[in-house]
């Protein structure tokens, strides 16, 4: 239904701060493969849910809202579905950011 908004407004965040911090600094903390790594997921999901009908170009926008009943189903799926993937992908992050330089140095080890 609308699980894609909670990695949508973490990538709405991570974007502001990659900005902020400043180039150097983003890209010590591969920023950029963050929020490449959610902005992917939440077009790609944006297409999918687009292509169920379950997101419409007209208001509400999402057809969950039409009907009173169905925006708790809505919400308890953005905060399970939505909040998991945007902890996974966040842990897929961090784990990637801290596994280059070990591979790295390993690299350079076994050329050197």
């Amino acid at each position: 239904m609308a699980c894609f908004l909670v990695p949508g407004a973490e990538a709405v965040v991570t974007t502001i701060v990659q900005k902020a911090v400043g180039k150097e600094r983003a890209k010590k903390l591969k920023l950029g493969w963050l929020n490449t790594m959610l902005w992917g997921g939440v077009i790609l999901l944006a297409i999918e849910h687009i292509w169920h009908g379950e997101v419409v170009p007209w208001p509400p926008f999402l057809t969950a809202m039409k009907n009173p009943a169905d925006v708790p189903a809505m919400l308890h799926e953005m905060a399970i579905v939505g909040g998991t993937m945007s902890i996974v992908i966040t842990l897929a992050w961090i784990m990637l950011v801290a596994l280059i330089p070990i591979l790295q140095r390993k690299t350079v080890v076994v050329e050197g």
